[in-house]
């Protein structure tokens, strides 16, 4: 027994050695510290941090440096940039990438600017020394970046513009420093430019070239093996990570750019983007920001006031130098205070990078220890000043958008019910993504599925059957936190069924898959879509999805004259501009010039992001002229119209099949709006007298008779 007890003692031994208490203890702390700060109203972040100083080599010595932690330490990192990449609006950074530049400017220029007069008059430190220091101010890691993807403020122009800065200031830095060391090693020659500049230009066409294909092969070939593509996004982050280093910059470098490529395969509201994130906030950032914190070294403050002097200075210089940059930049573009703490806040965390320059520099005996003491305190004060920062600034916008966002519950947007009917459970896969694209995440409504089931004698049977079937697809949007519910119903036909329930539930959207080859009989008595489009005032897509829509490359857009000034006009438009965004593609508009107004209008006013791009339209009688300027990888949307409504045309009764019959190797989607203002319809079993019921009936014997005379003709 006594034997038992202290080999259980050994186990206890400062530093811990055994990896399984090891990792239960981290563990631990990533699940306690936030919640203990909570309470407090101190960031989750900065828990973890004093907490890596407590137990790290330096504190209480329970946990020393090992291969294990550096390992997911360096996880965590490339995580924190990854994500970075992989959640910033390319549209919005393309658009901003000048306010980029002149970020990245100024984060790089003033802390530069500002740090080396500090370093050489007053530290009394070397041109070589105080150059080397003064350019580690001009790093920054996104250690707060965690928090915004919290808030969901990611795609916030504030946002993009530091993430973008933030690459090119380290770059120039890491590329500095590359640059020193060559030059104290006597390597710095035309051999050294040539094989950086022929090294870094290998990375990127391997990295926005290269890989963006293999990964389209991968998606398409495994589209059912959802594990595996988490495996392969994972192999792509390290694998860019290590030609980055190659390349002669840092791996965070190489990370952040392997987000860019892969960006617009992973839509934002994909099961995929969901794992990636909560495997990556739940255990490998924690993990970064706890091996941060054992980098502290507390007894600096020990040490003398030269420590401590040093230390201060560093801290002063640094954040005062981020401050500076983010106020030219909100100067310049006009940005609000709010806006400019964010950019503070995001861009004056020191930690990795940082780290490098001044490691690089004290192993070459150009640092002393003071500055690499002072620049583990600056780390520590740097993050905790970002986290509280950030969290501020990005509550003040969360509060300023929702202010903002009157315009979506004016119309509704927020309130919004999509239904899906399964007609055809084989192609149900691809409507599901499409429908989870599409929803709008502040919508309290779930994704309801249908499954209609005839009434006969096995309909009890049928349903149990229809329900087992959804299960799978109920996972499928679980995975990425999107709330699904089960509807199984009992009609005499499909439509009649849809019709109902849609009623039932007062959806205002139904996506429908593209109906199969109807025989005659299905002629004469009226198919099951127009059977559903008028006996349904929604909002209908019908879809032909060929595709994965992650591999589609722009969304052709067709549009009737006076489709603005359908009921349903910024329905439709609204969902198609939330999957452009998720796609991360160009829209492509075919309409008339007052159409085309509307459109630029409504974008303008919900401040969309989309990248729009516009063309005249208005040869309907001669459609097919524009199948030159399409593209195998186009995504087709023609807005349609029902019989009666303001835009309806008669050339557009035959223009679905005309899609199917030439349009055979796109994806193509019919969308038919709402004709109706539902705010304002009262139904209190009176309804008015209209001449609908003998207009249906002069359509049935139109289609009978034209059906008995194909029969003839055949």
């Amino acid at each position: 027994m006594l034997e038992y007890f202290s080999h259980l003692l050994q186990e206890f031994e400062t530093p811990l050695k055994n990896p399984v208490l090891i990792f239960s203890l981290i563990l631990f702390i990533i699940l306690l510290s936030p919640i203990l700060l909570k309470k407090l109203n101190i960031p989750g972040i900065i828990g973890l941090i004093i907490s890596g100083v407590i137990i790290g080599p330096h504190g209480l010595n329970i946990l020393a440096k090992n291969s294990a932690i550096d390992l997911f330490s360096t996880i965590g990192l490339l995580y924190i940039m990854f994500i970075a990449g992989l959640e910033l609006d390319l549209n919005e950074f393309k658009s901003n990438r000048f306010k980029s530049l002149v970020f990245g400017f100024f984060t790089f220029i003033l802390p530069l600017g500002v740090g080396f007069p500090a370093c050489y008059y007053l530290l009394q430190y070397d041109f070589n020394a105080s150059f080397l220091t003064a350019s580690m101010f001009a790093t920054h890691t996104l250690v707060a970046y965690p928090i915004v993807s919290k808030l969901g403020i990611s795609k916030n122009q504030a946002v993009a513009i530091t993430v973008g800065g933030t690459i090119l200031t380290d770059t120039a830095v890491l590329i500095i420093l590359a640059v020193i060391m060559g030059n104290s090693q006597g390597s710095l020659n035309h051999f050294f430019w040539i094989r950086l500049g022929l090294s870094l230009t290998a990375f990127s066409l391997i990295m926005f070239l290269v890989i963006p294909r293999i990964a389209k092969w991968f998606f398409r070939k495994l589209e059912s093996e959802k594990h595996s593509h988490y495996i392969f996004v994972l192999a792509v982050v390290f694998f860019a990570a290590f030609l980055a280093e190659a390349a002669g910059v840092e791996s965070i470098i190489g990370a952040f750019v392997a987000g860019l490529a892969l960006n617009k395969l992973i839509p934002h509201s994909s099961a995929l983007m969901n794992r990636i994130e909560f495997i990556g906030n739940s255990l490998f950032i924690p993990f970064f920001l706890i091996s941060v914190g054992m980098l502290v070294n507390v007894n600096v403050i020990l040490n003398g006031p030269t420590a401590l002097v040093v230390a201060a200075t560093l801290t002063i210089v640094s954040l005062f130098g981020k401050w500076l940059a983010a106020f030219f930049t909100q100067v310049i573009f006009r940005y609000s205070s709010s806006q400019r703490q964010l950019i503070f806040g995001l861009s004056s965390s020191h930690a990795a990078a940082t780290l490098a320059v001044i490691l690089v520099g004290f192993n070459a005996g150009i640092l002393d220890e003071n500055i690499l003491n002072g620049t583990i305190i600056l780390i520590l004060i740097t993050c905790i000043v970002a986290s509280f920062v950030t969290e501020k600034a990005g509550k003040k916008i969360v509060l300023e958008t929702e202010d903002e966002t009157d315009l979506k519950k004016i119309n509704g947007f927020n309130n919004e019910h999509i239904l899906l009917p399964t007609i055809d459970i084989g192609n149900i896969e691809k409507l599901l993504d499409l429908s989870i694209y599409m929803k709008d995440k502040n919508s309290a409504n779930p994704l309801s599925i249908l499954s209609v089931v005839s009434n006969n004698e096995e309909a009890e049977v049928n349903i149990l059957k229809a329900k087992n079937k959804l299960q799978e697809f109920v996972q499928q949007a679980s995975a990425s936190e999107t709330k699904v519910n089960v509807i199984t119903t009992i009609d005499h036909n499909a439509a009649s069924g849809i019709s109902r329930i849609s009623r039932e539930i007062m959806s205002n959207i139904i996506i429908l898959g593209w109906p199969q080859r109807i025989g005659i009989l299905d002629k004469l008595i009226g198919d099951k879509m127009d059977s559903i489009l008028n006996n349904t005032d929604k909002t209908l897509f019908i879809c032909s999805i060929k595709k994965p829509l992650i591999l589609h490359k722009r969304i052709f857009l067709v549009a009737p004259p006076l489709a603005e000034r359908e009921y349903g006009f910024q329905i439709w438009l609204m969902k198609i501009i939330k999957l452009t965004q998720e796609l991360s593609i160009p829209l492509i508009l075919y309409s008339n010039t007052s159409t085309k107004n509307a459109i630029e209008k409504f974008i303008k006013k919900s401040k969309s992001s989309v990248s729009v791009h516009f063309e005249m339209f208005d040869s309907w009688e001669d459609f097919l002229i524009i199948s030159r300027n399409i593209q195998n990888d186009d995504l087709f949307i023609l807005i349609s119209a029902r019989k009666g409504s303001t835009s309806f045309m008669g050339l557009l009764e035959n223009l679905p099949t005309k899609i199917e019959k030439h349009f055979t190797a796109n994806s193509h989607i019919v969308v038919y709006p709402q004709q109706y203002d539902q705010d304002y319809i009262i139904t209190e079993g009176y309804d008015d007298i209209s001449a609908e019921p003998i207009n249906k009936s002069i359509e049935t014997i139109q289609k009978i008779s034209k059906g008995i005379a194909n029969i003839f003709k055949k």
